[in-house]
């Protein structure tokens, strides 16, 4: 007979749970570690790369959409504002670009915070409004001030990474620069969405005035937040300037922020594995559809309106779906 108590069993049963997604995320990423060596060319490489960008850019939406609830129409201009001060200390100071990609988070995160504190009490289409402007604000500050960031014309000579003396610039290289650094986010994610302040923050989702019933601070929790999802869109920005090393404004623009927003929705809302469908969607769509004009948008479209009308919990939903009739039979 076991003497295990029932509170310990559940707490067993917990911690067998939560390293299930750790096994299976640490299983993915080896598995991610091959792709230099199986691909063709070095562009293959380089949407590799892409990829684990695209990954860090909407599980941060997520992160604000799908577990917060809030409605951000300006991941796009965060994403530039971190493209643009990597890409500009690197240039103007000379210093290393991974001090620049620092510099840009906690950029991102200061104005986050700042926009948060005078928008976050909104909520709904006001809190989208308020956030679009701010993305319109950001794309009309990077095409007029010509000087720093170049105007309608980009930026360009942004350095590459640096590790001592040798030169990150290489696809196979970089490839593995932005494998770490999102296997570190998205495992960072995954613990941190099992804490606490994850669950606060689902708390925040269901019902502002429910959480704050429980104690939770829910204001504090949003700016908190909003700034988070910001530093690592600003992380995805910097990547991005010194893997093409130049930028343009107009890779950040509104109509990127809904793009991204449909990325999520289509991945699913508020899950975990949602982000990583939603960015291999991001990526490989614009490369199969390249030789078709204007094609990419009406699939995009048609890919929405299935996932509202059909399965409203996008395609990781429909995956877990899946799986667990899998395990039945």
């Amino acid at each position: 007979m076991s003497s295990e108590s029932p509170l310990q069993a559940g707490s067993t049963a917990a911690s067998q749970s939560a390293l299930r997604p750790t096994k299976q995320l640490g299983l993915l990423w080896l598995l991610l570690a091959l792709w230099p060596l199986v691909v063709p060319n070095s562009y293959i490489v380089s949407l590799g790369s892409t990829f684990f960008i695209n990954l860090l850019l909407i599980a941060s939406l997520n992160l604000l959409v799908g577990y917060t609830g809030l409605t951000s129409l300006a991941h796009a201009a965060f994403w530039g504002i971190g493209a643009y001060v990597s890409g500009i200390f690197a240039i103007q100071t000379g210093f290393s670009p991974w001090l620049g990609t620092l510099l840009a988070m906690l950029a991102c995160a200061l104005v986050a915070c700042l926009i948060g504190l005078s928008t976050l009490r909104l909520s709904g289409h006001y809190l989208a409004m308020a956030t679009l402007g701010f993305n319109a604000i950001v794309t009309v500050v990077l095409v007029a001030q010509v000087d720093w960031t170049g105007g309608p014309n980009g930026l360009i000579g942004i350095p590459s990474y640096t590790l001592g003396s040798y030169d990150l610039s290489d696809p196979t290289a970089f490839f593995y620069v932005t494998w770490i650094i999102s296997a570190l986010v998205m495992l960072s994610l995954l613990f941190f969405l099992r804490s606490r302040s994850g669950r606060a923050l689902q708390a925040i989702r269901s019902s502002d005035i429910g959480a704050a019933c429980m104690g939770i601070p829910v204001v504090k929790y949003k700016v908190a937040i909003f700034a988070l999802a910001s530093a690592i869109a600003g992380l995805a920005g910097a990547l991005y300037a010194h893997q093409n090393f130049y930028i343009s404004p107009d890779s950040f623009t509104f109509s990127i922020s809904v793009l991204l927003l449909v990325m999520v929705a289509i991945g699913g809302f508020g899950r975990y594995w949602g982000p990583f469908y939603g960015a291999l969607l991001y990526t490989a769509l614009p490369e199969l559809v390249r030789q078709y004009h204007d094609i990419e948008l009406l699939i995009l479209g048609a890919a929405m309106i299935a996932v509202v009308g059909f399965m409203p919990g996008g395609l990781a939903y429909l995956v877990e779906k899946l799986s667990l009739r899998r395990n039945k039979s």
